[in-house]
Order: structure tokens, then sequence, then C-alpha cells
């Protein structure tokens, strides 16, 4: 069997975004890191929150080896997948207004926290309405988003505004709007989006710069290890010991 030319063609389009995310966003990058390092050695905690296939990303970060234990999800019921029947409720539950109003109020965010959010469109009414009132709060907030969105498509909310105008850092994902790197003769519509694969890998740059700023300021990033290797569990326990009244995962 001879090797799929398409993928390698995928392959090629995402090793190409990873690279220009790479070198244009250093600068996001960094500041969301120090912005994570900032919230941590303050006292603050970490939420990540993203919506349909943007929530992977989220979770990625959230009680994982190698990932910092202060990371948890900031879930809104019925938008974090495709486990929501029917599957379409999820994308219906972005566009509704309020939403995002409830679950803060709700749930265990404060001020000098960091929450970020990401949405690959960012024109929905729940990401641009969670980080308006997230900052209301008096949280920091992160977004990670295609900024081609915001030229290429109108905003859902009611403001007009995308997610990244109610932002204080952004890092863009520079995935084209469709989100489907590959056409082919026969097939009719554009297909192999590589959002989860760009947007997953700012998360862990992201992180592993909070990680780096940690280490600068004197303080031991709060890691979580393998469960799958002799003493992680231990490991993981003493951390999370440490940490408890910020982690919000084991509730």
């Amino acid at each position: 069997m001879s090797d799929s030319k398409l993928a390698g063609q995928f392959f090629d389009a995402a090793i190409g975004l990873l690279e220009r995310v790479r070198d244009e966003e250093a600068g996001s990058i960094a500041a969301a890191g120090a912005a994570i390092a900032d919230t941590v050695a303050a006292g603050g905690r970490l939420f990540a929150f993203g919506a349909g296939h943007s929530s992977l990303a989220a979770q990625d970060v959230v009680y994982r080896a190698g990932g910092l234990a202060l990371m948890n999800l900031l879930a809104v019921p019925g938008t974090l997948g495709v486990d929501v029947m029917p599957a379409t409720l999820g994308s219906a539950l972005e566009r509704v207004d309020g939403l995002a109003s409830a679950v803060l109020d709700a749930g265990p965010a404060r001020s000098g926290d960091l929450l970020v959010i990401i949405s690959l469109s960012g024109r929905n009414a729940l990401p641009v309405e969670m980080a308006q009132n997230a900052r209301a709060l008096g949280l920091t907030v992160v977004g990670v988003t295609s900024v081609a969105y915001t030229t290429g498509t109108k905003s859902r909310h009611v403001s007009g505004g995308f997610l990244r105008d109610h932002c204080d850092i952004v890092l863009d994902s520079k995935i084209a709007i469709g989100d489907a790197e590959l056409t082919a003769e026969g097939v009719e519509a554009p297909f192999a989006p590589a959002s989860t694969v760009v947007t997953s890998a700012l998360m862990q740059a992201m992180m592993a710069t909070a990680a780096e700023e940690l280490v600068a300021r004197g303080i031991e990033p709060p890691l979580l290890r393998s469960g799958n290797v002799d003493g992680g569990h231990e490991w993981n326990g003493r951390v999370m010991r440490e940490y408890g009244d910020r982690i919000f995962y084991r509730h």
C-alpha cells in the first residue's frame, strides 16, 4: 500500500501552522505564561473553558501528567462535547445569552484568578459573555482564538464584539475560517481540521512558559506526574494536599 498523499498534506499543513504560531505568537505565549505564574504566585486559581471541540484543548491541560495541578475546567453543562444528546444542542447553547454569567455567578472563580477561554471563531455569545463577565469579576482573561474570524465573519453576540475584544491577552491560532486544511477532487466539502492540534500546542506552550516563569521566581511549579510511573500517586497526593484549596476537580 502506498503512502497517503492527503495524509502527508495534512501533516505539512499542521506543521506549517505550528511553525507560524511558534514564531508569530511567541510574545503572546510569553505574556500568557507570565500571567499564569503571577496568578499562581499570588495564591490565585486557574481555570480553562472551551465549548464544543474547543473544550478538548481546555480538558487537555486539566488533571494530566506533566500539567499544572492548579488548572481547573470551568464547565458549562451541555457544551463540553459530543457526549451531549443531541450533539447539536451544544452548538445551540453557545449562542444563548446569559448562560456564561449564570455559570460564573454560581462557580468558584473570583477576583485575582485567571481564566483561559478557547473559542476558534470567538463569535458566539457564550465565550464573548464569559470573557466580559470574567473581567468584570476581576479575573485575568487569556483568549485562544483565530483572529481571522473577526474579519471574515459577524459576531453573534449582542455587542457585536468577538472574544478577542474582551481579553487581557490573545493567542491567535492562525486557523483559517472553516477549520479545514484540505480539499480534493471528488470531495465536495473541505476537510481535515487542524484547530485541535494547534490550539493544544498553544496551551501546552503557555503552560511550559508558566513553569519556566515560576522556577525563575523560586517557586516549584505544582506539576502532576503520571500515575503509571512508580511514585506517581504519592507525588500527586502531596501536590494535591498542598494546593487542595485551589483544586476543584477533586470535590
